[in-house]
């Protein structure tokens, strides 16, 4: 047996445990003898994640959950195995993720990107169980309490057990966020009120799904949803934003007469 390394009690991060990157944040929850699994990346780090469960003493068979925060490739496809090495457990998460993941869908998952020849093998996976906003994961005696955080992606959830927030890709420690782009569902009205949410919490941590743990500040969070919020009126990220201010001052210049020199 190998030291458990908690971040908090009941809560072992794998990247952590393991003391070298993996790949997304795998979070292990456990509470007298049960645990699950919120994420599990990549299909090629799953040997490694499954080798540590077993070395840190934690019996597969006690496997509750295998948990999707949503259903990009680098967070699930090693889901099909794993539920295949720990039949027991319950594949959920968001409706969304599941159609997606039992569809085999490549654009909105990540799993291809054409103009960047990134094309990845997505396992489809039949999930268990759909959850939602007002659900509750029991884990032992331990309960999270399921948030719906769309905005990166439609299905984005999160998890709240006591001062904890299992953020997904809402946000990382230096203020970046998952992903914004239309082919992928993103929201970008939608990603500033889950942001709004976090914000007004009273949580105390936020353990995202990439990069460090980090306590929750409200100003810098406040940053973010600033950020955002000039991406709803800019071209940046196309039709995720809710109108573009310059082609109405264009239309007015247009039907007057219009000195670039003067502008």
């Amino acid at each position: 047996m190998i030291p458990r390394r908690e971040l908090f009690p009941n809560v072992i991060e794998m990247n952590y445990q393991a003391r070298r990157r993996l790949g997304c944040c795998v979070y292990l929850v456990h509470d007298r003898g049960a645990w699950g699994l919120i994420d599990i990346g990549y299909e090629d780090t799953l040997d490694d994640i499954v080798d540590l469960i077993r070395k840190m003493d934690f019996r597969l068979a006690d496997c509750r959950y295998l948990v999707a925060t949503h259903a990009d490739v680098d967070h699930i496809q090693g889901l099909k195995r794993a539920k295949e090495i720990m039949p027991q457990a319950k594949v959920v998460g968001h409706r969304q993720a599941a159609r997606l993941l039992a569809e085999g869908e490549r654009i909105m998952t990540y799993a291809e990107i054409a103009a960047q020849g990134i094309s990845i093998d997505l396992p489809k996976v039949e999930f268990d169980g759909v959850i939602d906003e007002g659900d509750v994961l029991e884990i032992g005696g331990l309960k999270l309490d399921v948030w719906h955080t769309p905005g990166h992606a439609p299905a984005q959830l999160s998890f709240r057990m006591g001062e904890l927030l299992f953020s997904g890709d809402n946000i990382y420690r230096d203020g970046a966020v998952g992903n914004i782009d239309a082919h992928h569902g993103s929201d970008l009205p939608a990603f500033i009120k889950s942001l709004e949410r976090i914000r007004d919490s009273d949580v105390k941590w936020l353990l995202p799904s990439h990069g460090p743990v980090f306590r929750k500040d409200s100003v810098h969070i406040q940053k973010t949803i600033d950020r955002l919020t000039t991406y709803l009126h800019l071209a940046d990220f196309g039709t995720c934003a809710i109108d573009w201010p310059l082609l109405e001052e264009w239309d007015a210049e247009l039907v007057r007469d219009f000195d670039p020199a003067k502008a």
